[in-house]
């Protein structure tokens, strides 16, 4: 059961070029925003599309594979835990920001 816990799995869309950082640690990480689309119809029976963003963060041998072949546009499909986290911006204001940390990432389009 504790397998299950904390687990998030999305399918989507890559939304721009991941941006990837090399820390001083020698570590990687990448960044990039994934769509996931739901769809259904409405009162008057026509198709609608309903898009969600998602904050996606890798990191060591994910964020090579992310660098290496996740592009704009393609169609992919992560593994992975929610994490929240706070900072506090230059004005003084504290920011909340929920993020999809990814373990797999599964490679599903050519595009």
């Amino acid at each position: 059961m504790s397998t299950i816990r904390n687990h998030v799995q999305l399918i989507g869309n890559v939304g721009q070029e991941p941006t990837v950082t090399n820390l001083d640690s020698g570590k990687k990480v990448a960044r990039f925003f994934l769509a996931t689309n739901a769809h259904y119809k409405d009162s008057k029976g026509e198709r609608q599309t309903d898009t969600d963003w998602h904050t996606i963060v890798s990191w060591g041998k994910t964020a090579e594979i992310v660098e290496k072949y996740v592009e704009k546009g393609k169609e992919v499909g992560v593994v992975g835990k929610l994490k929240t986290r706070t900072y506090t911006t230059d004005d003084g204001n504290q920011r909340y920001v929920t993020e999809v940390v990814v373990n797999e990432i599964l490679l599903l389009s050519n595009k």
